[in-house]
């Protein structure tokens, strides 16, 4: 399951997708959910779906590997999808029993609301997976720069949260480890119900802890041996430039955020 996860993973392949300023991706990514927001209609949602089945596609990056990664919320999705289902409120009835009573919007939203989470996912790690945490870094800092004028910390923040990003597959492969490590002394992961479950995962926390903060002190210690003190007169191997296929890839956004409020507009 932990292999699964794609949040935070980059994928190494040259495409059209990965040549993109980093700072042009987090604006799109921005704009992406909120058009994932704006869509109330199937045709909206169609619209969504075909844009990230085609940012896949020209990214080299296999669908199903995008779909994978809903594996693991696979419980969230579920979840929400129930909540919506049976605790909204509407006023065409479909099904009637007993203290189950289940409309036609609760239907609509329990539906809209699942895709919702799951085009989120999709935007998310289309971000992560064409864009190197170097890149990432580059992106938010200097999307961030004119903050500085207030002293906010750009370069930090930006650093922080690339090193939050890059140590998620590292952490999830260490616990992948920790756990076979475990089932080979006789753990069990799997069988019982979720409670039980749960508890059998207690254990994983005390390792994983402590492989974390000694990771987080090697780092500290490689940072300090470069002689790393922030952002203040630091230089950039690659000048980042705004090309012709950053313009294109904003006109395609921008259409379809311009279709997604037509459509519901006109439907």
């Amino acid at each position: 399951m932990l292999s699964n996860i794609t949040m935070g993973q980059y994928y190494p392949v040259d495409s059209r997708v990965h040549r993109l300023d980093p700072r042009i991706k987090l604006i799109l990514t921005i704009v992406f959910i909120v058009c994932v927001f704006l869509a109330k209609t199937f045709a909206g949602y169609a619209l969504i779906f075909g844009f990230v089945w085609f940012s896949a596609r020209l990214a080299n990056v296999p669908f199903r590997m995008l779909m994978r990664g809903l594996k693991p919320l696979r419980l969230i999705i579920i979840l929400t999808f129930l909540l919506n289902l049976f605790f909204t409120a509407g006023d065409t009835v479909w099904v009637e029993f007993w203290i189950i009573r289940i409309t036609k919007e609760a239907v609509f939203q329990a539906f809209f609301y699942s895709l919702r989470l799951i085009f989120l996912v999709l935007g998310t790690s289309m971000l992560t997976l064409t864009t190197s945490p170097v890149a990432l870094s580059d992106g938010i800092e200097l999307l961030l720069t004119p903050l500085k004028k207030i002293r906010f910390p750009a370069h930090e923040l930006a650093m922080m949260m690339t090193i939050a990003l890059r140590f998620i597959p590292t952490l999830l492969e260490e616990t992948d480890k920790i756990m076979k490590a475990q089932m080979a002394r006789g753990a069990d992961f799997e069988s019982g119900n979720l409670i039980s479950r749960a508890k059998a995962m207690v254990p994983l926390l005390v390792p994983l802890f402590v492989s974390a903060f000694r990771r987080a002190g090697d780092l500290a210690m490689a940072m300090e041996s470069r002689c790393y003190h922030g952002g203040e007169g630091r230089t950039r191997l690659r000048v980042l430039k705004l090309t012709k296929s950053d313009a294109a890839a904003c006109c395609v956004v921008a259409l379809l955020l311009a279709l997604i409020i037509l459509e519901g507009i006109i439907l």
